[in-house]
């Protein structure tokens, strides 16, 4: 009876085990014969996104007046259409039109991208801080807020740079695919949805790139000087960057990820990971 007891005990942990966590969704990450941008996980990238069409309008109208005008050109001036050409060597009307039209065109796209650009450069008081560094190559963070809360962040299969059975091992125990090699990390960054996360960018050798394309943002990493950007994440998930300033010999291997978590996630893993201990992932605090 006891046995059948410890036997019934152990089948129900489990079956609930699977309800009592939860695996974060990728979200932002580049795709196989991707054309567009991945999917905006921040005001800023939502802006961004804004920006690119209003351009591509204006550029495409631009294009389609430009060629209908060269195909009228060669069909109403060539030689057989028009053996006698004008003499005329300048239009008033003409060039007043060719200067003040681009003017306005311009005005109209700084109206809409200076805003954009403010809202990048104006770096509001976070609720969570963090100092990332760049090295030859992989990224170091700091939470500012949380005495001794640091890590450093390596490239799952780092060394190898090749899929191999170790390595695919490797990535489905951290939780994550075969797909996701060259982009996962043996530890994260982990923030709170719906909180303003200011990142400190310095390097500690040559010039590097925070990126993460999802959020909108990408800051250089220059040895010497300390950069900001900013960002507050709307959607829970994981979302991988990439180092995006040529770094030396190994700067395709070292990507980002970022995961983007509950607060009560988030608070529970600062508190599992603060005081130096060994990196707890985010994916032990996750509860339906």
């Amino acid at each position: 009876m006891q046995l059948k007891t410890m036997l019934t005990g152990l089948a129900a942990t489990v079956l609930a085990a699977p309800a009592l966590a939860q695996e974060l969704e990728v979200v932002g990450k580049p795709v196989p014969g991707g054309v567009g941008f991945q999917p905006a996980a921040t005001g800023l990238a939502e802006q961004l996104h804004g920006l690119d069409n209003l351009l591509l309008v204006i550029i495409t109208l631009i294009t389609l007046f430009v060629t209908g005008l060269l195909a009228f050109v060669i069909v109403r001036h060539n030689r057989k259409a028009n053996p006698n050409p004008a003499s005329f060597t300048h239009n008033t009307p003409l060039e007043i039109a060719w200067t003040l039209i681009p003017i306005a065109i311009l005005v109209v796209i700084g109206a809409f991208s200076l805003p954009v650009l403010f809202s990048q450069q104006e770096i509001p008081e976070g609720d969570v801080t963090i100092k990332v560094t760049g090295y030859q190559w992989y990224w170091g963070y700091e939470y500012v807020d949380h005495e001794e809360l640091a890590f450093d962040s390596y490239m799952i299969g780092a060394g190898d740079n090749k899929m191999s059975p170790e390595v695919e091992a490797e990535l489905v125990e951290a939780g994550y695919s075969k797909e996701d090699f060259l982009l996962a990390t043996d530890t994260a960054v982990v923030v709170p949805v719906g909180k303003t996360v200011v990142m400190q960018v310095t390097g500690a050798d040559v010039i590097h790139s925070w990126t993460i394309p999802a959020f909108g943002v990408k800051q250089d990493a220059v040895p010497g000087r300390l950069a900001e950007l900013w960002f507050k994440a709307d959607r829970e998930g994981v979302y991988f960057g990439q180092c995006s300033e040529l770094c030396g010999i190994a700067h395709a291997y070292m990507p980002i990820t970022v995961k983007v978590v509950s607060e009560a996630a988030y608070e529970a893993w600062v508190e599992a990971n603060k005081g130096g201990a060994d990196y707890t992932p985010v994916e032990q605090f996750l509860t339906n």
